[in-house]
């Protein structure tokens, strides 16, 4: 699980989510997402002090890189990052091919990283809601989970039941006093609420923290999440906000393709339900 946006710097929403993978194919999506990486990139960017994000690898202006030069074959493409990245490290220019190299590489490893999820079976779930929703002044309920991260609880669920497995969470690790809070939240909602109890019966709700640095699980859910920020939409939610047509084009389709769907039920109503979803208001209720 990552999140996206959070930081109310220059994304038009705040989503969190992330990719659920069966444990008896992590180890082999590790090693096909390390070599994938060195398929486009010909090094491991750990090497050279980089991280592999959504942002950075689709980054505006990684992409006018890519677009400045006809495709590279694979070991002029390789070559031209290892300069690009030596450079780097040096403080010094590259040259305008070594851009391009580096910008076409990062392109062509979101791509891979979508790949391997649909290899390996992965469904991603996330809930998106407007970049900087405040609760009203008279909310009462800020040590409880909001509504969003409720109704991602409980995609999950719908999956693991459906799935007949149990499932936990594995979360990038950011700032130790937030995580606490958002843990004692989530503990709160599994112990003390009857619909948290009962969902406790597929989802273990002790979530494992990692550094992302060192999780290619994380890196592909952060790689989704800054896809469905900046191009996933649907008609129905209303949004207008900004979006990138390149993202939109070429990444939303993969993330819709790869969301969970499935049944849910509530009140004794079944109704389709969807991995990927947008909150309006994650505060206050819905009217029946």
């Amino acid at each position: 699980m990552d999140e996206s946006g959070h930081d109310h710097r220059n994304m038009p929403m705040e989503v969190r989510g992330g990719v659920a993978i069966h444990a008896s194919r992590i180890w082999d999506f590790v090693r096909d997402f390390h070599q994938a990486e060195l398929d486009c990139f010909g090094v491991r960017l750990a090497e050279y002090s980089k991280e592999i994000k959504g942002s950075k690898l689709l980054d505006l202006k990684r992409v006018k890189w890519a677009d400045a030069s006809a495709t590279l074959d694979a070991n002029i493409r390789h070559n031209g990052v290892r300069r690009f990245l030596t450079k780097g490290l040096q403080k010094e220019s590259p040259a305008a091919r070594d851009f391009a190299a580096y910008g076409q590489a990062s392109i062509l490893m979101a791509h891979a990283i979508f790949d391997l999820l649909h290899k390996h079976n992965a469904k991603i779930f996330a809930s998106l809601i407007p970049c900087g929703a405040k609760p009203p002044k008279d909310y009462q309920y800020p040590h409880f989970l909001r509504k969003d991260h409720i109704f991602l609880q409980e995609r999950f669920f719908y999956f693991l039941e459906m799935e007949q497995q149990h499932g936990l969470f594995v979360m990038d690790q950011t700032e130790k006093a937030n995580d606490r809070r958002f843990v004692r939240k989530l503990q709160d909602y599994y112990l003390k609420t009857a619909a948290g109890r009962h969902r406790t019966r597929w989802i273990v709700p002790a979530p494992l923290f990692v550094d992302s640095e060192m999780s290619p699980g994380v890196q592909a859910a952060d790689l989704c999440l800054y896809c469905i920020n900046w191009g996933f939409r649907l008609p129905e939610w209303s949004f207008t906000g900004p979006q990138r047509d390149d993202i939109a084009i070429g990444f939303a389709p993969r993330c819709h393709a790869l969301q969970f769907s499935g049944d849910g039920y509530r009140d004794g109503k079944t109704f389709k339900t969807y991995g990927i979803f947008y909150v309006p208001d994650p505060y206050t209720a819905r009217d029946k």
